[in-house]
């Protein structure tokens, strides 16, 4: 899986170090990529019909703010939501019912689209402390508080559709 996301990433590095920094990526292939990592993440659904209290709030505020903010740092917004999430996956998701092709088909398409908004990035990216800290919080008080359950993993795969949808229509 990491030798996978690794070639992709190497591979897209090359291309984006050759080509101009506009954002042609982002009107031809953001929302391809976008419908995607949408639908692979649908498939990852696991029906379970036990429901637990989320014990990390949504950071709607988060979104607010970057709304107002300019083209550039919604970009790196949005970047930094996509690789904070490749990270999450990454942790030990053995007990979730997903197919492993399925999971490094998602992980490797929301690479490419962290990376195809890089490429529309002039400047340097800061990251976002408050959401960095949200990401942490989902890691230990939803995943290693729930011992990387399958029950723990639904909740961070909707939590994780509902971030795509709103970094969509943050950057549209």
């Amino acid at each position: 899986m990491l030798n996978g996301i690794f070639f992709v990433c190497l591979s897209l590095s090359l291309y984006s170090a050759g080509s101009s920094l506009s954002c042609r990526w982002m009107t031809h292939k953001f929302r391809q990529h976008s419908t995607n990592s949408l639908e692979l993440i649908d498939t990852m659904a696991n029906n379970s019909t036990n429901t637990t209290e989320d014990e990390v709030d949504f950071p709607s505020d988060l979104y607010s703010q970057a709304s107002k903010k300019s083209a550039e740092d919604k970009l790196s917004f949005t970047v930094q939501i996509l690789e904070e999430m490749v990270s999450l996956f990454e942790e030990d998701h053995s007990a979730a019912s997903w197919e492993e092709k399925t999971v490094d088909h998602f992980l490797i398409v929301v690479t490419q689209q962290a990376d195809g908004l890089k490429s529309c990035i002039r400047g340097h990216s800061h990251k976002n402390k408050k959401l960095h800290m949200y990401f942490k919080r989902l890691s230990g008080h939803v995943l290693k508080r729930m011992g990387h359950s399958a029950e723990a993993w639904e909740l961070i795969r909707e939590e994780m559709k509902t971030h795509l949808i709103r970094a969509e229509q943050l950057l549209l």
